[in-house]
């Protein structure tokens, strides 16, 4: 089933997130809404959504790029539609966006509690990338 792939609209942002939560991707120190809202306003970031034959929004990815790598974030497919290549044609339409800007490699990061999603990128031929993560708040933690 071949969606129709945009970038995303204002009006777009409540059934995104709703996609997002549905997909267990929000994380509770994350804003989704921020997120999407900052995404879109951004010069090297987008949220990109896929639509089927109705319209209806069935999946998602927020991508973004900081000259030399891309990121991609939110890979959702809607839980109802799951198996039909909505999550591939996402990824790809990330690596499309990505390359269009000339950005050369693209990354994204798997949670330890979403691991059951490795098979999936590694069929589109990511591969698990030895490193050490490391990060620091820049504001106050949430609780």
């Amino acid at each position: 089933m071949q969606l129709t792939i945009r970038s995303a609209r204002p009006d777009d942002e409540a059934f995104v997130v709703a996609l997002w939560r549905a997909c267990g991707l929000v994380a509770s120190y994350n804003d989704p809404n921020e997120d999407f809202r900052f995404a879109r306003a951004g010069a090297a970031s987008d949220v990109i959504v896929g639509e089927d034959a109705q319209g209806v929004v069935r999946a998602s990815v927020m991508v973004g790029h900081d000259g030399h790598r891309g990121w991609l974030y939110y890979v959702a497919a809607d839980p109802a539609c799951r198996g039909v290549g909505y999550g591939r044609q996402m990824v790809e339409a990330g690596e499309t966006w990505l390359r269009a800007r000339g950005v050369p490699k693209v990354q994204l990061l798997v949670r330890q509690t979403n691991t059951k999603v490795v098979a999936f990128y590694e069929r589109l031929a990511y591969e698990v990338a030895p490193s050490i993560m490391m990060s620091k708040w820049l504001t106050e933690p949430p609780d």
